[in-house]
């Protein structure tokens, strides 16, 4: 069935570029489908645009905030149009760190020990024991993540001089750092598909390690034992239906070694993980024998089934 698809793509966040490019990979493949494709780099005319389009689904291709935080799903529901990847509710939840931990943690789910702190209160003192990490409640992408150490990677102390997203955010979640290995499980509709692990080439995986070509080594599918493997899946499916993730989704995870499954903690759920080109959704997809295109068409099956 030939559709009219609207691709949303690029806004105004810290993820802006990453999302104009896993917006351009998608209208190409809704094209290559034979899809009728309008795209749309959102601005705040956006519900004009929609509204002028009217296209028969929405592929939400927009990273971060107000695409990805329930903004956008809300006025998408009151515009009464179908779009891709999850609802409202899921989104406000999934955004942010310290509520997905609400949401998960009851159900056995394992993730780091974390509190929400005031970025000014960490120039008297670390909230915890070093050595831990800081992030932002409602980012992704490793956006205005710091990792304290001895010589934390913003440099130690903490200081008001000193670059770090204390300098950008009021308030940061600090948890504690997780040694050992970086792994990440996709889930499309019902089906979660394998685990990666990405080995940066230098520091840990931030934004740049992400999103350059070269930065992080893909070992798809991870060199890790059998029952970490399952681990990672049935953790990643259980977070995407406890959720109500639709779509598709990514959980991240630390894994230290040394502690075997009992060392597996969920760092966080992506409801809007990157199509790019070096994305980890689409390679997973590849791993069990879905072509990109696949993959765009079944996401946007269950948007509109």
């Amino acid at each position: 069935m030939t559709l009219h698809v609207a691709v949303l793509m690029g806004g105004w966040s810290a993820e802006r570029e990453v999302s104009l490019v896993s917006g351009e990979g998608v209208a190409k493949a809704c094209e290559s489908l034979g899809h009728r494709v309008t795209r749309i780099d959102m601005g705040r005319d956006v519900a004009l645009r929609l509204h002028e389009a009217r296209p028969d689904v929405v592929f939400n291709a927009l990273h971060g905030t107000p695409g990805e935080d329930g903004t956008i799903q809300g006025m998408l529901d009151l515009m009464g149009i179908p779009y891709t990847h999850s609802g409202l509710a899921t989104s406000v939840i999934a955004i942010d760190k310290q509520l997905t931990k609400n949401e998960l943690v009851p159900h056995g789910i394992r993730m780091p020990e974390g509190q929400i702190v005031a970025s000014q209160s960490l120039f008297d003192g670390d909230p915890i024991a070093r050595p831990y990490v800081l992030k932002p409640v409602n980012e992704g992408s490793s956006v205005g993540v710091a990792i304290v150490t001895a010589d934390s990677n913003y440099g130690s102390p903490i200081g008001r001089d000193v670059e770090g997203p204390w300098a950008h955010f009021d308030q940061l979640l600090a948890e504690p750092f997780i040694k050992g290995r970086e792994l990440t499980t996709a889930v499309v509709g019902e089906r979660a598909l394998g685990v990666t692990e990405l080995r940066p080439k230098s520091g840990f995986y931030d934004y740049d390690a992400k999103y350059t070509d070269g930065m992080t080594e893909h070992v798809c599918p991870a060199d890790i034992p059998d029952d970490i493997a399952q681990a990672c899946l049935q953790m990643a499916l259980d977070a995407h239906r406890l959720l109500g993730c639709k779509g598709t989704s990514r959980s991240d995870f630390r894994w230290d070694d040394e502690q075997g499954v009992d060392g597996l903690y969920l760092l966080e759920v992506n409801t809007q993980p990157g199509m790019t080109p070096l994305s980890l959704v689409p390679e997973q997809a590849k791993l069990v024998g879905m072509t990109y295109e696949q993959l765009v068409q079944e996401i946007i099956d269950e948007a509109l089934a």
